[in-house]
């Protein structure tokens, strides 16, 4: 059976047991989503110094693979490491697809011309964010990103009050012209599943949208 290697940069095993639940109920059929786990670094990456180091995690836990994988995504929200094991990869003279969350996020909810926004807890990480949708050639539809208050880890520890939270902010982003909204974080992911219900306009879960790019980037290969 075809299998997906899903990487959680952030070093929490229950993110990544979470993560993996998500991804494995969007997976194409006949495929099996497998998790790995970065060793060092947060439990959860709340700046730009953590997602520079998780990238090195990402590409030592890309390393220490044997078991030949059908699809790899990198399930932090900053897509750190992408590029690296993509050229890892590439200079094997693979063609393994390789998707980041933020990237398939983007991509789909910028799909017919959408205008865009993110809802998110890290103010750190909002550069980076920014970044991505100007990598992306997006920055025309992305409307900004709107945050939760308080410290990132603290409300991600209380589900109730992080997805309310996140709910704030998502409508934050409607008010200010936004026709769909990312929920911009890996740790976040079962929040934006939930999310997505209270929501009639749009609303992206990064690691399903990160599911349905590689899906069709698998069906193109096959």
């Amino acid at each position: 059976m075809p299998t997906i290697l899903l990487i959680n940069p952030n070093s929490s095993q229950a993110t990544t047991d979470m993560m993996v639940r998500i991804a494995q109920a969007d997976a194409p059929a006949g495929f099996t989503v497998v998790g790995a786990t970065a060793r060092g670094g947060p439990s959860m990456i709340v700046n730009e110094t953590e997602l520079q180091a998780a990238a090195v995690e990402v590409e030592r836990v890309w390393r220490g693979t044997s078991e030949p994988y059908a699809g790899v995504i990198i399930s932090a929200f900053g897509d750190p490491g992408v590029d690296q094991v993509r050229a890892l990869i590439g200079a094997g003279g693979g063609t393994t697809p390789v998707v980041g969350i933020c990237e398939s996020s983007m991509l789909e909810a910028a799909e017919g011309g959408r205008r865009f926004g993110v809802a998110t807890v890290t103010p750190e990480l909002v550069d980076a964010i920014d970044a991505k949708a100007r990598q992306l050639g997006l920055d025309g539809l992305y409307t900004g990103t709107r945050l939760t208050p308080g410290e990132p880890r603290a409300l991600t520890a209380n589900p109730q009050s992080l997805e309310d939270a996140l709910a704030v902010a998502t409508q934050q982003c409607l008010d200010e012209g936004a026709q769909a909204v990312i929920i911009g974080g890996g740790p976040l992911g079962q929040a934006a599943v939930s999310l997505a219900r209270r929501f009639e306009m749009p609303l992206i879960a990064p690691i399903s949208a990160a599911v349905r790019r590689l899906g069709r980037q698998l069906a193109m290969t096959a």
